[in-house]
């Protein structure tokens, strides 16, 4: 009876999905098929990513900390996109740097990150010997300390520079590369994947990490490579799009309330159409409602404070 009704909802995901991504395309297009497909089908394929990569890295890291409000930018890591993109335009130039959007750029950004993320990872689960919530502590801190430093930097910038700077820092999907995409496709196929092939360990994991070890996990292997999936993931969707703080809480919070269940598998393929979806019906609204007189992440971060605001208020009754 709860895998018919989980088929009837996916199936109720899927037709929505598919609903809204043909109403984007088609939408106002006045006949102008192939051109409208070219700019808005790199768009639907941006939103595709980036919901792939934000859902599946923030429900396995809600699993792995066991805390339905965390989600990876607790590690510092849009903080840390800030302040590399800050340090760029404030070294190199906004002008210089908005020129060589290259493919090098964007890997760049990725390998900065990544590699940031990893040692950081490495170093302080072998400091805190496995104990996650300390090294989750160090995160925020860092995070801190990088708003802070590209804060100071900004302040110090000329004001040109500075508005020139304010158009990465929000996430858009109005100028996505195309050769941008085929690396984050790949990228994200690759960690998704290896999360997918772990979601068993991850159901195992919710009953608590003394039986998740006696159920036969390597805890703090398994931690520490799932770990480094979430920042891959949440790395190449920064530098892909920008920052899209709270999408992650409010798809997984979503999919919680619709699935009610244990299974990442399921959680996965939910949060993701959700993920879709929300982004589309987001784009829709910026384009031809507001009339392009507010971005995305704007909308993502209002929607997102209601459901956190929301998300507290709830579990303070329940207790």
């Amino acid at each position: 009876m709860r895998q018919t009704s989980y088929r009837v909802k996916i199936l109720s995901l899927v037709v929505l999905c598919i609903f809204f991504i043909g109403l984007y395309l088609t939408y106002q297009t006045y006949g102008n098929w192939s051109f409208s497909f070219a700019i808005r089908g790199k768009k639907v394929l941006a939103f595709i990513l980036v919901a792939l990569a934000t859902s599946v890295s923030t429900i396995s890291f809600q699993t792995l900390t066991r805390n339905q409000f965390l989600t990876p930018g607790i590690l510092g890591l849009d903080n840390f996109y800030i302040l590399i993109q800050t340090l760029l335009f404030f070294f190199v130039g906004g002008v210089q740097m908005l020129a060589q959007e290259s493919i090098w750029m964007f890997l760049a950004n990725i390998l900065l990150m990544t590699i940031f993320s990893v040692i950081f990872l490495l170093y302080f689960m072998e400091k805190a010997t496995g104990n996650l919530f300390l090294l989750l502590m160090v995160g925020m801190v860092s995070g801190t300390m990088f708003s802070s430093l590209s804060t100071f930097l900004q302040v110090l910038m000329d004001p040109n520079e500075y508005d020139l700077l304010q158009g990465k820092l929000f996430a858009s999907f109005s100028n996505v590369n195309s050769y941008h995409l085929i690396i984050a496709t790949l990228i994200i196929l690759l960690a998704v994947g290896y999360l997918w092939y772990v979601a068993p360990e991850l159901n195992i994991l919710l009953l608590g990490n003394d039986p998740a070890i006696n159920l036969g996990v390597s805890l703090h292997q398994f931690q520490k490579k799932a770990l480094i999936a979430i920042v891959l993931l949440t790395g190449v969707a920064t530098a892909l799009v920008g920052p899209t703080i709270f999408l992650g809480f409010i798809v997984a919070t979503i999919s919680y309330r619709i699935f009610n269940t244990y299974r990442h598998h399921q959680l996965f393929l939910g949060s993701f159409l959700i993920g879709v979806t929300l982004l589309i019906c987001g784009q829709f609204l910026v384009e031809q409602v507001f009339k392009w007189n507010t971005t995305i992440s704007v909308v993502i971060q209002f929607i997102g404070g209601i459901f956190f605001v929301g998300k507290i208020i709830a579990e303070r009754k329940k207790a």
